[in-house]
C-alpha cells in the first residue's frame, strides 16, 4: 500500500506539471493566434501538424504506444487551432454519419461540426465563408467515386487541404438485446448494400429499408421497439443503442477516402500530392499528350477519372491526383507546358498523404 501511495503521489506531481507545461503552450497558441489574425492566415496548417506528430512519433521511446500518442496529440492540436480562432466545420449529416466521425478523429473535439442536408450545401457554406472547412466523401474503395462531389469542384471555387482514409465498418444496433426480436432493420441504401449478405444469413425474413443516413436510421431505431438500425458503432453511445452484431459487413476491406477543402489556398511547401482538374481541346491524342508531360518529369499518376462536362454535351472533364507538389517551382515549367496542352487546367491543392484510420481500433 505504501509503493502505491508513492506511485499516486508521482503521478499527481507529474499531472501537475503536464498541465502547467499544457497552459503554458495554450499561452503560445494564442499569441500564434494573434499573429495569424494580422495576415488572416488561415488557422489549420496539416502539413505542419504532420510534422509535428512524425517527429513525437519518432522520439518516443514507450511505453505509451503510438497510437495514444497520437489520439491525445490530435486534441491537442484540435484545443490550440480553437485557442487561435474558433473554427467551424461543415460535414454532410446529420451528427453521427461516417462524415462527421471522419471530422472528429482527424480534427479533435474542439471543433464547431455542423451538420448540412446534402453535400451541395456543404461546398455552399464553405464558399461562401460560413464555415472555415467542409468535410467530404470523395470515393470508396469497393464502390468508386462519389460523383456529385467531383461535379461540385466545377461549380465552386475551393481547394483541398488534406486527405483522411476512413475504414468502414457497420455494426447492427438496436433497443432489443436479440436478434429472434428484429423485424425491420434502416440505414442507408450503401450501407444495407454491403452488408446484404451478413442480412441475408442473420435476419432472412426481416423487413429492409432504406434511410438517408445511418444516422437517421438509428434516431429512428431509438424511438421503433423491433427495429435494428446499420451504422457506426458509436451510435449506440449517441442513441443509447445496443450492439447486437459489429463487422457485418460482406468485404472488410471497405475504405472511404475523405477531404477536407476550403476557400483559402493550401499553405506553400513540400506536399506529397496534388489533385488537379482540367479540360482538354476536342482533337485527337488531347489526353495523351498530358499524361506524356506527366511521365516525362517521372511523376506517379494515382488516380485519373473522366466526369461528362455539363456546361458543353459530349465533353469531358479530367480530375487526376498525382504523388508530387505540382505548387513548388520545380514544376513551373511543366506546369506552362501541361497549360498549353489543356483548354483548362486548375490545381485543386496540395496537400499532406492522408492517413489511415480504423474507426474500429
Amino acid at each position: 500500500m505504501q509503493d502505491l501511495k508513492e506511485l499516486r503521489k508521482k503521478i499527481n506531481e507529474l499531472d501537475r506539471e503536464l498541465l502547467r507545461l499544457l497552459n503554458e503552450r495554450a499561452s503560445l497558441s494564442i499569441a500564434v493566434g494573434r499573429l495569424k489574425s494580422r495576415s488572416n492566415d488561415i488557422v489549420f496548417k496539416p502539413f505542419r501538424e504532420k510534422e509535428v506528430l512524425q517527429k513525437l512519433l519518432e522520439q518516443n521511446q514507450g511505453p505509451l504506444p503510438d497510437d495514444h500518442l497520437k489520439a491525445i496529440y490530435r486534441e491537442i492540436l484540435s484545443s490550440s487551432r480553437r485557442l487561435q480562432k474558433p473554427q467551424t466545420v461543415v460535414y454532410l449529416g446529420p451528427e453521427g454519419t461516417f462524415s462527421y466521425f471522419a471530422g472528429v478523429e482527424y480534427l479533435g473535439h474542439s471543433a464547431d461540426f455542423i451538420p448540412e442536408n446534402n453535400l451541395e450545401d456543404v461546398f455552399k457554406s464553405v464558399a461562401q465563408k460560413k464555415a472555415e472547412l467542409g468535410i467530404i466523401p470523395l470515393e470508396n474503395s469497393l464502390q468508386g467515386s462519389v460523383g456529385q462531389s467531383l461535379d461540385l469542384f466545377l461549380r465552386f471555387d475551393l481547394y483541398i487541404h488534406a486527405e483522411i482514409f476512413c475504414k468502414i465498418s457497420h455494426s447492427l444496433l438496436s433497443q432489443e438485446d436479440n436478434l429472434n426480436n428484429i423485424e425491420r432493420v434502416y440505414s442507408h441504401p450503401q450501407a444495407l448494400q454491403q452488408c446484404a449478405g451478413w442480412l441475408n444469413v442473420h435476419l432472412p425474413h426481416v423487413a429492409v429499408i432504406p434511410e438517408e443516413s445511418t444516422a437517421r436510421a438509428a434516431r429512428r431505431v431509438e424511438e421503433e421497439p423491433k427495429s435494428a438500425a446499420i451504422g457506426h458503432k458509436k451510435l449506440a453511445e449517441m442513441f443509447n443503442l445496443n450492439v447486437l452484431a459489429s463487422g457485418i459487413e460482406d468485404l472488410p476491406d471497405n475504405w472511404t477516402r475523405f477531404l477536407i477543402i476550403s476557400a483559402a489556398p493550401p499553405e506553400t511547401g513540400n506536399h506529397d500530392k496534388t489533385s488537379i482538374v482540367f479540360t482538354l481541346p476536342d482533337r485527337p491524342g488531347a489526353l495523351v499528350h498530358v499524361l506524356q508531360v506527366l511521365a516525362k518529369q517521372g511523376i506517379n499518376m494515382k488516380k485519373l477519372e473522366s466526369r461528362p462536362f455539363k456546361m458543353e454535351k459530349w465533353k469531358y472533364v479530367f480530375f487526376v491526383d498525382v504523388e508530387c507538389d505540382l505548387t513548388t517551382d520545380e514544376y513551373k515549367g511543366m506546369l506552362r507546358e501541361l497549360q498549353d496542352k489543356c483548354h483548362t487546367l486548375r490545381i485543386l491543392g496540395s496537400y499532406p498523404r492522408g492517413e489511415y484510420i480504423d474507426f474500429e481500433k
